[in-house]
């Protein structure tokens, strides 16, 4: 059975590429789109921040699975119409977004009101504030927040394959289906998984520990 696994690997490092490819893309998409949110959540227009928290309230509150499903065959019934991988894509990061945007929200939160009114004090304008003083702070207090938003959404890339992307999970199972294996080669794909997001945090902790340093 090992022999047979080892066989095997080539076709699940290549899921496992798939799976980091569409994790990859959806984490930046994730990040832009939560950081637009997170501007409208606390923009001074009331607007603004009713369309941003109605957005986080329905997308942080929908599985990805049927999120999925609906952007693969609800979408073209109003002519609609993305590739089942880039269906995926849309789904990750319309969820990723919500969670990064309320991650980014509490880290504006935390930012001192002080620093505010240092920087209305100067002339500084709504967007200035934003990019200058408010969002870089932000961002160094949420590392850790958006570090698990990254891991959830490349674990969550493992639905791809209802709607038949070829990615690590899919790749396992397709492997079982012409072999038989069992439950190896899930344990095999599972160590992957593990593998990549323990490597993810990891990557995260020394982010947090420089810009803590740099604060």
């Amino acid at each position: 059975m090992v022999e047979v696994i080892q066989h095997h690997l080539g076709a699940l490092f290549a899921g496992l590429g798939t799976s980091l490819q569409i994790a990859g893309i959806a984490v930046l998409g994730a990040f832009v789109v939560g950081s637009i949110i997170a501007i409208c959540r606390i923009s001074p227009i009331g607007p603004l921040r009713a369309a941003g928290l109605v957005y986080v309230e329905i997308f942080r509150n929908i599985p990805v699975m049927s999120l999925i499903i609906l952007v693969v065959y609800a979408l073209p019934q109003l002519n609609i119409r993305f590739g089942f991988m880039r269906s995926v894509l849309v789904a990750l990061i319309l969820v990723g977004g919500s969670f990064v945007c309320e991650a980014l929200r509490s880290g504006v939160n935390a930012v001192g009101s002080g620093q505010i009114e240092a920087g209305r004090a100067i002339g500084l304008g709504f967007g200035e504030l934003l990019r200058l003083v408010v969002l870089p702070q932000a961002f160094r207090t949420v590392v850790q927040p958006l570090v698990t938003v990254v891991i959830g959404i490349f674990l969550s890339s493992s639905l791809a394959g209802v709607v038949g992307v070829m990615d690590l999970a899919q790749a396992a199972n397709q492997i079982n289906t012409l072999d038989a294996l069992g439950l190896s080669v899930y344990i095999v794909a599972a160590v992957l998984y593990v593998a990549v997001a323990l490597a993810i945090a990891w990557v995260g902790g020394r982010i947090e520990r420089a810009v803590r340093i740099l604060r």
